[in-house]
């Protein structure tokens, strides 16, 4: 019973201290320069690999990405995967981000 009973506090803890989501725009500076998400941190998806450890540590952040189709979101997603990370989300487009950010805001 005790181990149970301290599995579900670790449990618990690691749910308060879970880490804030990061919102990545993959499109180009450009792109991200003409309009982007206030939340989110320009890494254009080709630099996503080389980019990601000194902005996100721990792998099991969530990670929302959004480009301007989703296409190259989902290009970044695949990249973030097979470096290990396990909790990314590709949102789609500018348009779809800046939804799904507001509700999960409310």
């Amino acid at each position: 019973m005790k181990v149970i009973t301290a599995l579900v506090l670790l449990f618990a803890s690691a749910l308060v201290f879970a880490s804030d989501p990061v919102w990545l725009d993959v499109r180009s500076e450009g792109e991200f320069n003409s309009g982007h998400l206030d939340a989110a941190t320009n890494v254009p998806h080709g630099e996503i690999t080389d980019r990601i450890a000194s902005l996100v540590e721990d792998k099991d952040t969530p990670i929302y990405l959004y480009c301007r189709s989703g296409n190259r979101a989902g290009i970044a997603q695949r990249a973030l995967e097979a470096e290990g990370y396990t909790n990314i989300t590709n949102v789609g487009g500018l348009s779809d981000a800046r939804e799904k950010y507001a509700a999960m805001t409310e």
